[in-house]
């Protein structure tokens, strides 16, 4: 069944779009990611327009997250202290990168930014989280007890909090940088942000893992929000048709996957999740590289 798509301009399977959808709100519930650094590339390689995948997909997020945490609010892994500073610091970076996302697309680069933006992000990041959990599995299975550091570098940073469901007592600094930079990626990516933000709240904040996924996703649904209605306000690339067809599939994918990942082990979930983002870096990576069936396209000047 064919569904034609008035923004991106195409025509596309309508139970494909569902399915995809499903998938993401699957990972969605898994990892506590918005799952938008695998949609958008999988939106690339079925004909979608990029600076339309990027704008849309931020909308499908807030859906499969907001299903998601609510799975996680009734397990009592949120915490809504550290998830507001996040937000704070995201907000302000998704204004700005908005702002970047429209300069680019007036000057036509867009296209090509956001496609180089995931292969260096999604190679470095899931590089570094297949080593560490492959090391975790290993210890995990040698007896030894993971050690997790009760003081760094982070807890001689001034304007200190308490974040009791985390169990921490650290600068509110650390977790606003955090925030902008996820905030940023959600505009010119169309990403929650999920896939750097969890590691960061893991290994940089020294969070449990079982909350940092509720948290996660509580601020990735604000982030996104915000980011789909500057997008839909400024460069009109949000596609509603798209926005909904992906939106029923996430989420209902979302509550099958918090009970997917609430079975899992934490090194389990960290390898598996690095798997997924270096398969979808090396794709679309292959992508840039190969030569294209299609040397040339037209389109309207200063449109997408």
């Amino acid at each position: 069944m064919q569904v034609y798509l008035p923004i991106a301009e195409v025509s596309v399977n309508a139970f494909l779009l569902l399915g995809l959808g499903g998938l993401v709100g699957v990972l969605s519930g898994m990892f506590g990611v918005g799952g938008g650094f695998l949609m958008t590339p999988l939106l690339f390689f079925i004909g979608i327009p990029p600076a339309v995948a990027v704008a849309t997909e931020a909308n499908q997020i807030v859906a499969s997250s907001f299903s998601g945490v609510l799975a996680h609010f009734r397990r009592k892994t949120v915490d809504l202290r550290m998830g507001t500073v996040l937000l704070i610091g995201g907000l302000a970076g998704a204004a700005l990168g908005v702002v970047v996302f429209n300069y680019l697309k007036s000057v036509g680069q867009v296209d090509l930014l956001v496609k180089l933006c995931y292969v260096v992000f999604l190679g470095i990041i899931g590089g570094l989280m297949f080593i560490e959990s492959l090391n975790a599995i290993r210890k995990t299975k040698a007896g030894v007890a993971p050690k997790r550091k009760k003081h760094n570098w982070i807890h001689g940073l001034p304007l200190k909090m308490r974040f009791r469901t985390s169990g921490l007592y650290i600068s509110v600094i650390p977790p606003l940088i955090v925030g902008v930079c996820v905030g940023i990626l959600a505009a010119i990516m169309g990403v929650g942000g999920g896939f750097i933000m969890v590691p960061a709240m893991i290994y940089l904040l020294g969070m449990p893992t079982k909350v940092v996924v509720g948290t996660s996703l509580f601020q990735i649904i604000f982030v996104t929000a915000f980011t789909t209605l500057l997008h839909a306000t400024t460069n009109f690339t949000v596609d509603i048709v798209l926005a909904v067809l992906l939106l029923v599939g996430g989420v209902i994918g979302a509550q099958f996957g918090a009970v997917i990942g609430a079975k899992l082990k934490a090194e389990q979930l960290r390898i598996l999740l690095a798997l997924m983002v270096l398969g979808v870096c090396g794709k679309l990576g292959f992508d840039l590289l190969v030569m294209p069936t299609e040397l040339f396209s037209l389109g309207a000047a200063g449109g997408h």
